[in-house]
């Protein structure tokens, strides 16, 4: 359903970035703009990022795209 197409480092980093964007709901500002944090963690999970499907980007050692 999903192509993977966001690499494993490129997850990484946005786990990362999803998980201190969440943290900020608890720390810092204290503000819900840290529930943005839930878009890159769920792409991370995923390894689909639609804005990159749309962009025709790919991140990912393969093309697992079908030829």
């Amino acid at each position: 359903m999903f192509c993977r197409n966001v690499g494993p480092v490129d997850r990484a980093l946005r786990a990362i970035v999803g998980l201190v964007l969440i943290s900020l709901t608890v720390v810092g500002p204290q503000s819900l703009w840290g529930l943005i944090g839930v878009v890159p963690l769920l792409t991370a999970f995923l390894g689909s990022c639609p804005a990159y499907t749309l962009l025709g980007v790919n991140t990912g050692a393969g093309d697992d795209r079908a030829a």
